[in-house]
């Protein structure tokens, strides 16, 4: 896994990152773990969302939706360290596929739904 080095700003795009979900997740049990080199949410026990380095958040979706999904802006199959895709389920999406607070919340209600 290669290594990767936290600059201030690519940590302020987390934080502010964190911080969006966190508003988005207000008033479920969420509990926040440090994984996939980010922050993930959990609900019930399960990964929902990360928001990981660079403002980029990973998404566990319904596998049998990925290929529609990957259509949609920034999305990309997620992958550990620089090459290794995680699989079907898990999608990356950069910061233009969650730029306003519309497409974020769409992409954590596709996970919530998921996660049901």
């Amino acid at each position: 896994m290669a290594n990767t080095v936290s600059t201030p700003a690519t940590s302020a795009t987390r934080d502010a990152l964190v911080e969006r979900v966190r508003a988005l997740l207000a008033g479920r049990m969420v509990r926040e773990v440090r994984m996939f080199g980010g922050l993930s949410f959990m609900v019930d026990e399960q990964l929902v969302v990360a928001a990981r380095g660079e403002g980029e958040l990973l998404v566990r979706v319904d596998p049998q939706r990925q290929d529609e999904l990957l259509a949609r802006p920034g999305a990309r199959p997620a992958t550990m360290g620089k090459d290794r895709e995680m699989g079907p389920g898990w999608l990356a999406v950069s910061g233009p596929g969650h730029a306003d607070d519309v497409q974020l919340a769409s992409w954590v209600e596709i996970a919530l739904e998921h996660q049901r």
